[in-house]
């Protein structure tokens, strides 16, 4: 294609977008929504709504279970939601995922059914100190019952990993390693291709918990060269209950069941049980086959936009709200890490912060209060509880505006 026939590039239509998102346009105590609260979960396209919809409608059947034409649609669109998602992380298989509730799921899931039976008295798991509970949690309750201890990285007053320090804590009695790739306090992106470069030279497994990372930048899980990935689905566009684990092929084959039951089996007797090939020797039960629609759905409309342009749309977003933040008078920003995805934790001084966003929310602006399930990480600051505001591509400038003249007006109401 020359010069002349290469087409411009195009603006993004925030203004457009806004329109496929039907909450995004209704009003909270008569005040128009701003909704700052996407890393607690995201809004939902209409296309995403009206797939769940329409598969109530039109094909509401449980999956692979039934030969009649229901069945098969509805294990269709199931299983299809499962190939979108693989080609979305670059899995190198369908089969390499195993779709979960959610991150929260997935973690343990590896805690107990990879972990636990690996582990042995004085092993370790390694974590770090910006993590979500649910990438702290499942390990200390593994390491309880091995007999295995849970060692976590520091961070610096920015909010950054200190690498070298989580480099030089990968001993040899770590037998995992863990690290959040986007943190969902702090924005902080983490160099997960570096540490997994390290991990691997060591012979030691990577987790990462991706959960704030896929909303707002491509994944590609052989890139990264982890071990495992977890995601979850209602933090990018998808219905809550929806998320996946991938992981290596071989660490699948060689896991045991974490749930039994329906599904997941090849054949049972008394005298022994046979299970289903990975990943469906995961998957027992009738699982959230809509919400799985929806989550199809929703991968289609991050395609239809696209991951650079939502990712510059979020920069820019990010780095203006950051600056307008700075003007308020005695706004401390927790977390100001060099490579950050649209989250910003802050405090103001005289303020608490749940007050602040019970006074904003009388405003019409949502943003998360308290500890974000993070508590270590509050403790590193010295902390009880951040006011959290976070950004998705469906968010504006002038959202941003009327959010720092609503803070503005309830600080003074709180001085």
């Amino acid at each position: 294609m020359n010069a002349q026939t290469k087409p411009l590039p195009t603006v993004f239509d925030v203004q457009r977008i806004r329109e496929d998102f039907p909450l995004l346009s209704r009003t909270v105590h008569d005040k128009p929504l701003i909704y700052f609260d996407n890393a607690n979960t995201s809004q939902k396209p209409l296309s995403v709504i009206e797939a769940v919809s329409n598969h109530y409608r039109e094909h509401n059947a449980n999956v692979s279970r039934a030969v009649h034409q229901l069945g098969e649609e509805a294990t269709a669109a199931y299983e299809g939601a499962r190939d979108k998602l693989a080609r979305f992380i670059n899995a190198t298989s369908r089969n390499e995922l195993v779709l979960t509730s959610g991150t929260t799921q997935s973690t343990n899931l590896v805690a107990y059914s990879y972990a636990l039976p690996r582990l042995q008295p004085g092993d370790a798991i390694l974590t770090t100190v910006m993590e979500h509970h649910a990438n702290i949690v499942p390990w200390q309750l593994v390491a309880a019952r091995a007999g295995a201890t849970v060692k976590a990285a520091p961070i610096d007053e920015k909010g950054e990993l200190i690498v070298e320090k989580y480099i030089e804590m990968l001993t040899p009695e770590v037998k995992l390693a863990c690290v959040t790739h986007v943190s969902n306090v702090l924005g902080t992106v983490n160099p997960v291709r570096e540490i997994a470069r390290e991990c691997r030279k060591r012979g030691i497994p990577l987790l990462v918990d991706g959960s704030q990372a896929v909303p707002h930048r491509p994944v590609d899980v052989q890139a990264l060269g982890c071990d495992f990935y977890a995601l979850t689905g209602h933090k990018m566009l998808s219905p809550t209950g929806t998320g996946a684990l991938w992981a290596r092929k071989e660490h699948l084959e060689a896991m045991p069941p974490f749930f039994g039951g329906g599904e997941m089996i090849r054949e049972v007797r008394f005298d022994g049980t046979t299970f289903a090939e990975p990943p469906h020797k995961f998957e027992a039960g009738t699982p959230n086959i809509a919400g799985f629609v929806g989550l199809g759905a929703a991968i289609d409309y991050y395609a239809s936009v696209g991951f650079e342009a939502i990712h510059a749309w979020e920069q820019q977003l990010l780095t203006y709200a950051t600056e307008r933040l700075r003007e308020i008078p005695g706004l401390r920003l927790i977390g100001e890490a060099q490579e950050k995805e649209p989250v910003i934790s802050f405090l103001i001084e005289g303020a608490q912060a749940t007050d602040l966003a019970t006074l904003l929310d009388l405003q019409g602006v949502a943003v998360r209060s308290g500890h974000h399930c993070a508590h270590p990480l509050m403790q590193f600051f010295g902390v009880p509880a951040t006011l959290r505001a976070s950004l998705a591509f469906y968010n504006t400038r002038e959202e941003v505006d009327a959010f720092v003249t609503a803070l503005l007006k309830v600080r003074k109401l709180l001085m």
